[in-house]
């Protein structure tokens, strides 16, 4: 039985007292080494489902357990909880005046109370996996920004999480910069990382994922393998968002 991350039981995220349903109702869970790829059309409440999986938004009501602990409960500690989820964003979220090498070691040494030199070491292997040891120097206005994407995702997997969560990392980049990144995550999914990837890029969705959720109007409205998803798509909205995608 595959053990379960995160669970999410009926989750609503409302805004101006319910005119707006971001998140209306959604329950799911996510297992270990589950690639979970989130498509849909723009404004169907992908990206608040990913952000409520940290509480980067607190949800109006619902629950969401992380290895067994309600994160959405009162006295969680939720610090603790966020260092097990590393969050990639559309941008960069860098810190301009620091080297690529000083980014990434500032939350591993500041909050995990890593020593320096080992903080470093660390760093310098991962940039190495992503083919960014020599630019360990540079400052983010150095790089491009497929190197500063890679750089973001060295950053989370820095704090050696349990779970990724990708809000579309590839759509501010410049189409020949997709590739890079995409590798990158191809290579963590082949690991057997957890990840949660909300994304644009159908054809990397039905690849590397090993689960698809369709979210429209702040609901789940269909799930399954890339394979059923993609080539059996049941509802009419699956039918035509795809249509437009493909």
């Amino acid at each position: 039985m595959a053990q379960k991350i995160i669970e999410v039981k009926d989750l609503k995220k409302y805004y101006n007292g319910g005119a707006v349903r971001a998140l209306d109702g959604v329950t799911v869970d996510i297992c270990k080494g589950e690639v979970i790829a989130v498509i849909g059309p723009s404004g169907g409440g992908k990206s608040t489902f990913l952000r409520s999986l940290n509480l980067l938004e607190t949800p109006t009501s619902g629950t969401i357990l992380v290895d067994g602990v309600e994160i959405t409960g009162k006295k969680v500690d939720l610090p603790r909880h966020r260092q097990k989820m590393g969050m990639v964003f559309q941008h960069f979220n860098l810190f301009p005046h620091k080297s690529v090498l000083e980014n990434l070691t500032m939350a591993p040494i500041h909050i995990k109370g890593m020593e320096k030199e080992q903080a470093e070491q660390k760093a310098m292997e991962l940039l190495s996996r992503v083919g960014l040891a020599d630019r360990a120097g540079a400052y983010p206005a150095q790089l491009s920004g497929g190197q500063k994407q890679r750089v973001a995702i060295v950053r989370a997997l820095a704090m050696e999480p349990e779970v990724m969560l990708f809000d579309e990392p590839t759509s501010a980049l410049d189409p020949e910069m997709v590739g890079e990144v995409l590798e990158v995550m191809r290579e963590l999914a082949h690991e057997g990382m957890t990840m949660v990837i909300v994304t644009h890029e159908m054809a990397f969705a039905r690849e590397v994922s090993s689960r698809v959720l369709f979210m429209e109007e702040g609901k789940l409205g269909e799930e399954g393998t890339p394979e059923t998803v993609f080539s059996h798509p049941q509802s009419p909205r699956l039918q035509s968002f795809l249509k437009k995608m493909l």
